[in-house]
């Protein structure tokens, strides 16, 4: 079912109607396939990009479209619900515009930003490594700047690059000194001599965008592709992810959105002991709690999502909106499985591919210990 939402201008209730449109068109009809064959869909983004759906909470002045996080999350939600690869990507494509909108030069934003924003070009973000997930300075990725003033050669690993060999640009974070205050930033193109990427991870949802690995072999990055100041990187990581993460609690909100839409779907329609199974009282209250999971799940974002807009401190909020989403996708994704009984057990209806694809969004951009060590210190800081 659509959710009634609370929109702040008719333009923001027209975006959702054409985010609507779009996904029930060219997302619904192909998601089963697509990721049951792990098949990448070739042209979709761009379909996307030419929505403006690709560069929304950016500067309408780069060719964003100048809206407030507040209706880009509900945009993703709505793309969760039909696709959750997609949607994810998305909110990386999103992630990985951060660091050049936010820490670059005037120069490098008219050079390169409006091919990011309208979509011509999609990003992926290349933060972690394998021995540096949750501890991002321990990155060795390495980054060395050429006496000739060339540029840097980027030798090493990084992992779990979601849209990895397909993307046309990465946020690359790698170390250019010593410390924890010696990790910089880059935005490096897709077609770089030197740089090859791994097989696409076999992973347990998610199958139709390929996480991979990246392996940088004395790749030269010019000199206008450092992104701020030399050790300024996990400044601009950190800054990204707080955005990020409502980029994921949302994607997790649609995903459990459309877990309870089809439990609610099949409870009406599937009948025991001469009554529909809603009606069994067990059964109606399951779901009014799944209901309400994804209320507050919604309202966590959302709250989070006006704080920022307004220029107000949320990492924490970001922290525990992404907390609370992602536990609810996976909670509710499961319950969805249970009220379908054995057919959601099986693959002939998507209750199963949805509690697949919640486990993820317990993990990636942070996982929910890392959130709660997040949160924990911020209160401890407010104590101060």
């Amino acid at each position: 079912m659509d959710v009634d939402r609370l929109l702040p201008t008719p333009e923001a209730a027209d975006l959702i109607a054409l985010t609507r449109e779009i996904a029930d068109k060219e997302l619904s009809p192909r998601v089963d396939e697509y990721e049951a064959a792990e098949t990448y869909p070739e042209g979709l983004f761009a379909t996307l990009g030419e929505a403006g759906l690709l560069g929304l909470p950016y500067p309408e002045e780069y060719g964003g479209g100048g809206q407030p996080y507040e209706v880009y999350l509900q945009v993703l939600e709505e793309l969760a619900a039909r696709w959750a690869a997609v949607a994810v990507a998305t909110s990386v494509h999103t992630l990985a515009c951060h660091p050049l909108h936010t820490y670059g030069t005037a120069e490098q934003k008219e050079r390169w930003l409006p091919g990011m924003l309208e979509g011509r070009t999609i990003g992926g973000y290349s933060l972690s490594e394998p021995q540096a997930g949750s501890d991002a300075a321990a990155l060795s990725c390495k980054a060395e700047r050429q006496d000739d003033g060339s540029g840097y050669r980027v030798t090493g690993t990084k992992a779990w690059i979601t849209h990895g060999g397909k993307a046309d640009f990465y946020a690359l974070f790698a170390r250019t000194a010593p410390g924890s205050h010696g990790i910089s930033c880059f935005l490096a193109p897709g077609a770089t001599d030197g740089l090859s990427f791994g097989l696409p991870e076999r992973k347990m949802g998610l199958q139709a965008v390929p996480t991979t690995s990246a392996y940088w072999d004395g790749a030269l990055l010019e000199a206008d592709r450092l992104v701020g100041s030399e050790g300024q990187g996990l400044q601009i990581a950190f800054s990204a992810l707080d955005s990020g993460r409502l980029g994921i609690a949302a994607c997790a909100t649609g995903l459990a959105q459309a877990a309870l839409d089809a439990a609610v779907v099949y409870a009406n329609e599937r009948t025991t002991f001469g009554r529909r199974i809603v009606d069994h009282q067990g059964l109606g209250f399951l779901l009014a709690d799944m209901a309400a999971a994804v209320d507050a799940a919604r309202a966590t974002y959302l709250d989070a999502a006006r704080r920022r807009d307004l220029g107000r401190p949320f990492s924490r909020q970001a922290s525990a909106a992404k907390l609370i989403a992602t536990d609810t996708a996976m909670k509710v994704t499961t319950d969805a499985v249970q009220v379908l009984g054995g057919y959601g057990y099986t693959r002939d209806f998507p209750v199963e591919r949805y509690m697949r694809e919640a486990k993820i969004t317990q993990i990636f951009e942070g996982t929910n210990q890392i959130q709660r060590l997040v949160i924990s210190r911020g209160l401890a800081h407010a104590e101060k």
